[in-house]
Protein backbone atom coordinates (compact mmCIF):
# COMPACT_ATOMS: atom_id res chain seq x y z
CA UNK A 1 0.00 0.00 0.00
CA UNK A 2 1.59 3.15 -0.76
CA UNK A 3 0.45 7.31 -1.41
CA UNK A 4 0.65 9.89 0.81
CA UNK A 5 -1.58 10.86 3.96
CA UNK A 6 -3.49 13.68 4.16
CA UNK A 7 -5.92 14.43 7.74
CA UNK A 8 -9.30 14.26 7.81
CA UNK A 9 -9.49 16.29 10.34
CA UNK A 10 -7.06 19.37 10.78
CA UNK A 11 -6.00 18.02 14.51
CA UNK A 12 -5.94 14.88 13.96
CA UNK A 13 -2.76 12.64 13.94
CA UNK A 14 -4.26 10.91 10.48
CA UNK A 15 -2.89 7.26 9.71
CA UNK A 16 -3.55 3.90 9.51
CA UNK A 17 -6.01 2.36 11.81
CA UNK A 18 -5.71 -1.69 11.10
CA UNK A 19 -5.51 -3.84 7.99
CA UNK A 20 -7.16 -7.25 7.46
CA UNK A 21 -6.41 -9.45 4.06
CA UNK A 22 -8.10 -10.33 1.14
CA UNK A 23 -10.63 -9.45 1.29
CA UNK A 24 -8.70 -6.77 2.35
CA UNK A 25 -9.86 -4.13 4.94
CA UNK A 26 -7.43 -1.34 5.31
CA UNK A 27 -9.00 0.93 7.77
CA UNK A 28 -7.72 4.46 7.20
CA UNK A 29 -8.66 6.32 10.73
CA UNK A 30 -10.24 10.04 9.25
CA UNK A 31 -10.87 13.55 11.35
CA UNK A 32 -13.14 16.00 10.00
CA UNK A 33 -10.73 18.26 7.13
CA UNK A 34 -9.43 16.33 4.13
CA UNK A 35 -8.54 13.10 3.21
CA UNK A 36 -5.10 11.26 1.74
CA UNK A 37 -4.32 10.42 -1.75
CA UNK A 38 -2.83 6.74 -2.16
CA UNK A 39 -3.04 3.78 -4.88
CA UNK A 40 -3.42 0.53 -3.87
CA UNK A 41 -3.33 -2.68 -6.12
CA UNK A 42 -6.17 -5.11 -6.72
CA UNK A 43 -6.34 -8.55 -8.27
CA UNK A 44 -9.05 -10.62 -10.10
CA UNK A 45 -12.70 -10.38 -7.77
CA UNK A 46 -10.40 -8.55 -5.19
CA UNK A 47 -12.69 -6.30 -2.93
CA UNK A 48 -10.36 -3.52 -0.57
CA UNK A 49 -12.63 -1.35 1.84
CA UNK A 50 -11.62 1.52 4.08
CA UNK A 51 -13.14 2.60 7.53
CA UNK A 52 -13.55 6.20 7.65
CA UNK A 53 -14.41 8.03 10.84
CA UNK A 54 -16.61 10.66 10.03
CA UNK A 55 -19.32 13.21 12.03
CA UNK A 56 -22.50 13.03 10.88
CA UNK A 57 -24.12 15.48 8.06
CA UNK A 58 -20.65 15.54 6.84
CA UNK A 59 -20.25 15.61 2.59
CA UNK A 60 -17.29 12.89 1.15
CA UNK A 61 -15.81 13.26 -2.22
CA UNK A 62 -14.31 10.39 -3.72
CA UNK A 63 -11.95 10.51 -6.79
CA UNK A 64 -10.35 7.31 -8.44
CA UNK A 65 -8.73 6.56 -11.57
CA UNK A 66 -7.25 3.10 -12.51
CA UNK A 67 -4.13 1.72 -14.17
CA UNK A 68 -4.17 -2.17 -15.65
CA UNK A 69 -0.51 -3.88 -15.50
CA UNK A 70 1.25 -4.56 -19.08
CA UNK A 71 3.22 -7.85 -18.52
CA UNK A 72 5.16 -7.08 -21.78
CA UNK A 73 6.17 -3.22 -21.25
CA UNK A 74 6.21 -4.12 -17.52
CA UNK A 75 3.96 -0.90 -16.86
CA UNK A 76 0.66 0.23 -15.72
CA UNK A 77 -1.11 2.02 -18.48
CA UNK A 78 -4.43 3.48 -18.49
CA UNK A 79 -7.70 1.21 -17.89
CA UNK A 80 -9.79 0.83 -21.08
CA UNK A 81 -13.39 2.39 -20.94
CA UNK A 82 -15.20 -0.55 -20.31
CA UNK A 83 -13.34 -1.52 -17.03
CA UNK A 84 -15.70 -0.19 -14.18
CA UNK A 85 -15.43 -0.21 -10.83
CA UNK A 86 -17.98 -0.52 -8.36
CA UNK A 87 -18.52 1.45 -4.94
CA UNK A 88 -20.91 0.43 -2.05
CA UNK A 89 -20.45 2.70 1.34
CA UNK A 90 -22.32 1.51 4.56
CA UNK A 91 -22.89 3.70 7.87
CA UNK A 92 -21.60 2.39 11.28
CA UNK A 93 -25.13 0.34 11.63
CA UNK A 94 -24.41 -1.17 8.31
CA UNK A 95 -27.32 0.43 6.24
CA UNK A 96 -26.20 0.75 2.35
CA UNK A 97 -25.30 4.49 1.38
CA UNK A 98 -23.81 4.43 -1.26
CA UNK A 99 -24.52 1.52 -4.12
CA UNK A 100 -23.40 2.50 -7.45
CA UNK A 101 -21.21 0.61 -10.73
CA UNK A 102 -18.70 3.69 -12.05
CA UNK A 103 -16.26 3.48 -14.69
CA UNK A 104 -12.70 2.75 -14.80
CA UNK A 105 -12.21 6.79 -13.69
CA UNK A 106 -15.26 8.23 -11.67
CA UNK A 107 -16.08 10.40 -8.83
CA UNK A 108 -18.41 8.97 -6.15
CA UNK A 109 -20.26 11.29 -3.55
CA UNK A 110 -22.06 10.69 -0.16
CA UNK A 111 -23.12 12.31 2.81
CA UNK A 112 -23.30 10.74 6.53
CA UNK A 113 -26.25 10.93 8.59
CA UNK A 114 -25.02 8.86 11.55
CA UNK A 115 -21.34 9.19 12.97
CA UNK A 116 -19.15 7.06 13.56
CA UNK A 117 -16.92 4.16 11.30
CA UNK A 118 -18.01 4.24 7.70
CA UNK A 119 -16.75 1.65 5.09
CA UNK A 120 -16.49 2.28 1.71
CA UNK A 121 -15.14 -0.78 -0.06
CA UNK A 122 -14.35 -0.93 -4.26
CA UNK A 123 -13.90 -3.68 -6.24
CA UNK A 124 -13.82 -4.23 -10.31
CA UNK A 125 -16.81 -5.33 -12.26
CA UNK A 126 -16.60 -8.96 -13.22
CA UNK A 127 -17.80 -8.95 -16.98
CA UNK A 128 -14.22 -7.41 -18.11
CA UNK A 129 -11.97 -8.73 -15.56
CA UNK A 130 -10.55 -11.22 -18.04
CA UNK A 131 -8.56 -8.13 -19.41
CA UNK A 132 -6.33 -8.37 -16.95
CA UNK A 133 -6.42 -11.98 -15.63
CA UNK A 134 -3.82 -12.82 -13.35
CA UNK A 135 -2.47 -9.29 -13.65
CA UNK A 136 -2.77 -6.57 -11.27
CA UNK A 137 -4.73 -3.19 -11.50
CA UNK A 138 -3.91 0.07 -9.62
CA UNK A 139 -6.41 2.32 -8.22
CA UNK A 140 -5.65 5.79 -7.24
CA UNK A 141 -8.00 7.29 -4.88
CA UNK A 142 -8.28 11.05 -3.23
CA UNK A 143 -11.41 11.32 -0.49
CA UNK A 144 -12.34 14.79 0.57
CA UNK A 145 -14.74 15.33 3.19
CA UNK A 146 -15.97 18.54 5.45
CA UNK A 147 -14.75 21.41 3.91
CA UNK A 148 -12.77 20.21 1.85
CA UNK A 149 -15.64 18.45 -0.38
CA UNK A 150 -16.45 21.92 -1.15
CA UNK A 151 -15.08 23.49 -5.09
CA UNK A 152 -15.07 27.14 -3.52
CA UNK A 153 -13.77 28.10 -7.38
CA UNK A 154 -17.33 27.01 -8.95
CA UNK A 155 -19.23 28.23 -5.49
CA UNK A 156 -17.86 31.41 -5.88
CA UNK A 157 -17.87 31.88 -9.89
CA UNK A 158 -21.82 30.60 -9.69
CA UNK A 159 -22.65 33.11 -6.74
CA UNK A 160 -20.54 35.61 -7.63
CA UNK A 161 -18.66 36.25 -4.64
CA UNK A 162 -16.08 38.54 -4.04
CA UNK A 163 -12.49 37.22 -2.48
CA UNK A 164 -13.38 38.69 1.05
CA UNK A 165 -16.75 37.07 0.93
CA UNK A 166 -15.75 33.61 -0.51
CA UNK A 167 -13.05 33.88 1.98
CA UNK A 168 -15.76 34.48 4.82
CA UNK A 169 -17.85 31.57 3.62
CA UNK A 170 -14.47 29.26 3.95
CA UNK A 171 -14.09 30.36 7.20
CA UNK A 172 -17.92 29.49 8.09
CA UNK A 173 -17.28 26.10 6.78
CA UNK A 174 -14.64 25.42 8.50
CA UNK A 175 -16.23 26.33 11.84
CA UNK A 176 -19.34 24.61 10.89
CA UNK A 177 -17.44 21.32 10.31
CA UNK A 178 -14.80 22.12 13.47
CA UNK A 179 -18.43 22.29 15.51
CA UNK A 180 -19.30 18.47 13.98
CA UNK A 181 -16.37 17.62 14.77
CA UNK A 182 -17.04 18.87 18.56
CA UNK A 183 -20.45 16.97 18.67
CA UNK A 184 -18.71 13.83 17.65
CA UNK A 185 -16.22 13.97 20.30
CA UNK A 186 -18.51 13.89 22.41
CA UNK A 187 -20.59 11.60 21.30
CA UNK A 188 -17.42 8.92 21.23
CA UNK A 189 -16.56 10.09 24.48
CA UNK A 190 -20.58 9.15 26.16
CA UNK A 191 -20.26 6.19 24.31
CA UNK A 192 -16.96 5.32 26.06
CA UNK A 193 -18.01 6.54 29.33
CA UNK A 194 -21.06 4.38 28.72
CA UNK A 195 -18.90 1.32 28.04
CA UNK A 196 -16.94 1.91 30.83
CA UNK A 197 -19.74 1.66 33.61
CA UNK A 198 -20.72 -1.19 31.75
CA UNK A 199 -17.31 -3.11 32.39
CA UNK A 200 -17.11 -1.71 35.61
CA UNK A 201 -20.54 -3.08 36.21
CA UNK A 202 -19.85 -6.48 34.87
CA UNK A 203 -16.56 -6.62 37.34
CA UNK A 204 -18.17 -5.85 40.44
CA UNK A 205 -21.04 -8.15 39.73
CA UNK A 206 -18.59 -11.02 38.88
CA UNK A 207 -15.82 -10.27 42.15
CA UNK A 208 -19.54 -10.09 44.16
CA UNK A 209 -20.17 -13.76 42.68
CA UNK A 210 -16.61 -14.97 43.27
CA UNK A 211 -17.05 -14.41 47.09
CA UNK A 212 -20.23 -15.53 47.46
CA UNK A 213 -18.69 -18.93 45.61
CA UNK A 214 -15.87 -18.82 47.99
CA UNK A 215 -18.48 -18.70 51.18
CA UNK A 216 -20.75 -20.97 50.22
CA UNK A 217 -17.39 -23.51 49.50
CA UNK A 218 -16.06 -22.84 52.48
CA UNK A 219 -19.35 -23.41 54.39
CA UNK A 220 -19.71 -27.13 52.19
CA UNK A 221 -16.07 -28.48 53.27
CA UNK A 222 -16.70 -27.64 56.84
CA UNK A 223 -19.48 -29.38 56.88
CA UNK A 224 -18.41 -32.39 54.69
CA UNK A 225 -15.61 -32.96 56.99
CA UNK A 226 -17.61 -32.37 60.60
CA UNK A 227 -20.03 -35.24 59.25
CA UNK A 228 -16.58 -37.35 58.16
CA UNK A 229 -15.20 -36.78 61.65
CA UNK A 230 -18.34 -37.72 63.43
CA UNK A 231 -18.79 -40.72 60.67
CA UNK A 232 -15.38 -41.99 62.35
CA UNK A 233 -16.20 -40.76 65.99
CA UNK A 234 -13.64 -38.36 66.47
CA UNK A 235 -15.37 -36.09 67.63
Amino acid sequence: MRGGRRAFVGRCQGGWRRAMGRPALLLLALCAAGARGLYFHIGETEKRCFIEEIPDETMVIGNYRTQMWDKQKEVFLPSTPGLGMHVEVKDPEGKVVLSRQYGSEGRFTFTSHTPGDHQICLHSNSTRMSLFAGGRLRVHLDIQGGEHANNYPEIAAKDKLTELQLRARQLLDQVEQIQKEQDYQRYREERFRLTSESTNQRVLWWSIAQTVILILTGIWQMRHLKSFFEAKKLV
